[in-house]
């Protein structure tokens, strides 16, 4: 019962991130912001997601998973209920800070180690990676199926309805989908808090490997952080006049790509082991970002980014698995955080950097900078942890 729970929490909290990203800097275009401002509301969102994640990491090892899962639920909801009342940018960027909007369709946000930890605790270790490939597909599905929405604004404008209204009227969505993911997550079993606080360790006998895994996890979201899908978006609205329609209809596919990559994972890791499954399917994904960069047409392009989809998110169970793996079972939610912390920390420096690259005359940069570190960053994590194994695939050796 509690893992359908959590997969119908990822879906509903996948739908709103699907349509999110792409409404993002369309809506701020159209109140007047440049892509140098789209990517400083993108830095803006992920410094407030380190931020929460860090707390819920350290407060998870000792307080009720559920209570916190529905406080990030409710803030969710403000955050769709908010975000459409300002234009002025000094509101915006705070709201950005402090709300979950964010600009990239990653498992990023104060949610995702509470989830994470939640579902690892309910899943023996031979089920772990499956478990986590079911939850990344259901996320990755319900993705697709919101950036489809994402073309609704389209239908009001053309229903009469202006194009600002339109866009915040997504928001609006937003809002209701917390309320959604609040109801799911109520649904899920107290953790007896004294039994917690009894086992509770923030980082202990694992905290070398994890603190390994976050400096090198840190070097990977940095260099995701200059392609962030808003900044992708952004970057075919003004690279290949796209329309938001169509922009819809590439996110989705590329979504449903990478769904029906997390199953494939799964399975890889059961032959080949869950290092080798992150680094040798990222580096031919990021070698596809570079070629993506300097394609004459659209077409070209979007095969390539589509290539790419089907990828590079294969590393995103196995990641997860992996982490759970090779820590103690009281460690998972610090472990948790402490290596999604990193993470948003150095992705929400990129985007800012991003949006002035896009200004330049090769707009593209920031997808071969993005490429060229992802492949960097693989070969480090091979080198490091190739002989750190978690427990079923030592039992298989």
């Amino acid at each position: 019962m509690t893992p359908t729970l959590l997969y119908a929490a990822r879906g509903v909290r996948g739908f709103g991130d699907g349509f999110a990203i792409i409404i993002l800097p369309a809506y701020l275009s159209a109140i007047g912001f440049d892509a140098v401002w789209v990517g400083l509301v993108a830095t803006a969102s992920l410094l407030g997601s380190a931020a929460l994640t860090l707390a819920v990491g350290f407060l998870g090892a000792r307080h009720d998973l559920r209570a916190l899962l529905l406080v990030g639920a409710l803030i969710m909801t403000a955050t769709g209920i908010t975000f459409p009342q300002f234009e002025h940018i000094a509101f915006v960027l705070l709201v950005a800070f402090i709300g979950t909007i964010n600009p990239s369709t990653g498992d990023i946000g104060m949610l995702v180690p509470l989830e994470h930890a939640m579902l690892a605790r309910v899943v023996p270790d031979q089920e772990r990676t499956r478990a986590f490939a079911r939850y990344s597909l259901v996320g990755a599905l319900a993705t697709a199926a919101g950036s489809l929405a994402a073309a609704v604004p389209d239908f009001l404008v053309a229903a009469g309805v202006s194009a600002i209204g339109a866009f915040k009227a997504m928001f609006y969505l937003y809002a209701a989908l917390g309320l959604a993911g609040a109801l799911l997550y109520g649904r899920l079993p107290h953790v007896d808090t004294k039994d917690v606080r009894a086992n509770a360790s923030a980082l202990g006998p694992s905290r070398g490997i994890v603190y390994r895994l976050a400096a090198l996890f840190s070097l990977d979201a940095f260099a995701g952080g200059f392609i962030v899908q808003s900044l992708l978006a952004l970057w075919l609205f003004q690279r290949f006049d796209l329309s938001l329609a169509a922009a819809s209809l590439f996110f989705f596919w590329s979504s449903v790509l990478s769904a029906f990559s997390y199953p494939v994972a799964a399975w890889l890791a059961r032959h080949i082991g869950l290092v080798n499954t992150m680094v040798f399917t990222h580096i031919p994904s990021s070698i596809c970002l570079i070629l993506a960069a300097f394609s004459p047409s659209l077409g070209i392009a979007l095969a390539l980014l589509l290539i790419r989809s089907a990828l590079s998110q294969m590393d995103v169970p196995t990641r997860t698995s992996y982490v759970m793996a090779v820590v103690t079972p009281p460690e998972r939610t610090a472990a948790a955080s402490v290596t999604a912390v990193p993470r948003s920390l150095a992705s929400s420096v990129s985007p800012a950097l991003a949006g002035v690259m896009l200004t330049t005359a090769f707009s593209g940069l920031p997808l071969v900078v993005c490429g060229g570190l992802k492949i960097a960053y693989d070969l480090a994590l091979l080198w490091s942890f190739r002989h750190i194994r978690p427990p079923e695939e030592s039992r298989r050796r």
